[in-house]
């Protein structure tokens, strides 16, 4: 598969199994998310690999997070798996630097593309990666527990895996009613 191939046919794959990356295949990963565009060479973002026993404590800041603003016992099974979509996730936050001339928008869009540098790092190699954000991405306990302080966000939480079932290829949606020239 060509680079711009990979772009073209890029999907979200939610159908994750083991297994995981590992070794020199998990470095090219991260090692992806540090050739992203940097306004300043900042690295505004942190990474934290979870897998294995990390699944099940991340399941636990899921579960309490989800009791802290709902008692619906449906929304608290759903937040009991969520973890365990796949056999890895990789967690993306900002790390906001003040800059007198990289904006914190700049610092968060850096991060964005660290997300998908790794996504895209991922399936260049074999594997899928699904991005997702959601609610328990802005909550405080969630926040507390993985160490992102209050300043700053969680970008994604890219779960990675091997594909469980061949997905489709999508169809992909024409550009040019988002694109104008000026010449």
């Amino acid at each position: 598969m060509t680079a711009l191939e990979l772009l073209l046919k890029r999907f979200s794959n939610p159908n994750l199994t083991e297994p995981a990356p590992s070794g020199l295949v998990l470095e090219n990963i991260l090692s992806a998310a540090m050739s992203v565009p940097d306004h300043g060479g900042l690295q505004p973002f942190e990474i934290k690999v979870i897998r294995g026993d990390g699944l099940q404590k991340l399941t636990e800041a899921f579960v309490e997070a989800t009791k802290s603003v709902t008692d619906e016992t449906f929304k608290i099974e759903k937040a009991a798996k969520k973890a365990f979509r796949a056999p890895m996730i990789i967690v993306v936050s900002t790390c906001y630097q003040h800059h007198p001339k990289v904006p914190e928008h700049e610092q968060l869009i850096t991060a964005g593309c660290a997300v998908q540098a790794m996504q895209m790092a991922c399936v260049a190699q074999g594997y899928q990666g699904m991005w997702r954000t959601g609610d328990l991405g802005a909550n405080k306990i969630v926040k507390d527990i993985l160490g992102v302080s209050d300043k700053d966000e969680i970008v994604g939480f890219l779960y990675v895996g091997s594909s469980a079932r061949e997905i489709p290829e999508k169809r992909r949606k024409d550009y040019s009613h988002k694109v104008t020239y000026w010449e």
